[in-house]
Parts: C-alpha cells; structure tokens; sequence
C-alpha cells in the first residue's frame, strides 16, 4: 500500500469515527430532551416512605400524552409560572408509584425534577388517596446546603398539606399565606433552594392532581 492509500485509508476511518461520535452525541441529546424523576432505589425508598405498603406498580405518564398544550397551559396557569427548560417541557416522562396494601390502592408517589441554584433538585411526595402529603423527601440537590433541607424537620412540616394549601403560595415572588407561610427555611443562606423546593412540592401536586385526582372515572 503506497503512501496516497495510506492517506484515503486514513481519511476514511477519520470520518466513519467523526459520523459515529455525531450520532452517539445526537442521540444522547434525544435522550436528554426530557429529563424524568425516579427514586434511585424504588423497593428500599418506598417501603421508607410508605410503610404500610405490600407492593407497588409503576405508571409513566406525560402532559403531551395525557392532554398535549392544552394541559400544559393549564398547569402552567395553576403554577403561576410557565414551564422552561429541560425539566419542564411537555414530553418529560413522569413517573407515578401507585402504592398497594395487599391488593388494595392507599396512596401514591411521585417526583418532580427542579432547577435550583446550583443544579438539579429532586423532590417527591408520597400522598394518601385524598391528595395529602404523607412524606416528604429530597432525594437529590446540589448545595452546600442540602443537609438542612433535607433534613427530616425541614420536610415534616408538609406534612397534611394538600395542592388547596399550595395553591396560596406564589412561586414567582415567594409569597405565602395560610399553612405555606409557616413553613420555616433551615438555611436562610440557601433562599433560593428553598423557594426551588417549594415551588417543586406545588408543581408535583398539580400534576397529580391533572394526572390522578382530577380524572373523572370512565362511564364505560
């Protein structure tokens, strides 16, 4: 093989190697189009946060399938905020633990992924089948912080609270009446992540609220 085919050879694999990294780089953006919210450990997490459970079933649901910009203008009208960036566009894929006793239904779980100040924050709610917060957990935030907010004080004070509690919070100004004005910040430092949390709770319950607690059963 002369010097010239060496040259062709090797302008070849250059570019077969270029297209791939392209493709694997374009497909990794595919998949980061829409980030979702799971618990980490599903079997050990639920038990935790639900400790009457026997069992669970997963159930993955999206605004665009369930009621496309329609349901997105809605929720976006009950937050008082609109829906930006990778953790708020209409295809995330939300993921809905349907908690059982034996066979019978007692509540849900369900997480919502957040921007806060330094990063992404997960937050998640087990509700009873009323729509009231039964736990609260941060599985995840990115903060000097996030010792204090994820503390165990710091989330008992949801406790009861439903989406009529949440729905006198502004998440754009940070104001609150009723029980959402009592809720204490452990970390006046970390402001904005506490806003971020609160906004996240309200957000999660809206959407179970479209998702769940909202659909009217089928007449069928």
């Amino acid at each position: 093989m002369n010097m010239n085919q060496y040259r062709k050879t090797g302008i070849r694999l250059a570019t077969i190697l270029i297209s791939c990294l392209l493709f694997a780089f374009a497909g990794t953006n595919a998949a980061w189009g829409a980030v979702g919210c799971d618990l980490n450990d599903p079997d050990r997490d639920v038990a935790r946060l639900f400790p009457e459970s026997t069992g669970y079933k997963t159930v993955y649901v999206s605004i665009s399938q369930r009621g496309g910009e329609p349901m997105l203008k809605r929720v976006e009208s009950r937050l008082g905020d609109t829906f930006r960036g990778l953790y708020e566009t209409i295809d995330v894929p939300y993921t809905i633990y349907e908690i059982y006793s034996k066979k019978q239904l007692i509540g849900y779980i369900h997480g919502v992924n957040q921007k806060g100040q330094f990063g992404g924050i997960q937050v998640f709610v087990s509700l009873d089948l009323k729509g009231r917060i039964k736990a609260f957990y941060i599985q995840k935030m990115t903060s000097q912080y996030a010792k204090a907010l994820r503390d165990a004080k710091f989330g008992s004070q949801f406790l009861g609270l439903t989406i009529k509690d949440f729905d006198q919070y502004n998440v754009v100004t940070g104001k609150a009446a009723g029980k959402i004005e009592v809720i204490k910040n452990p970390a006046p430092e970390a402001e904005a992540d506490f806003k971020a949390a609160l906004r996240a709770t309200k957000k999660n319950l809206i959407l179970m609220d479209e998702f769940v607690y909202g659909v009217k059963p089928s007449s069928h």
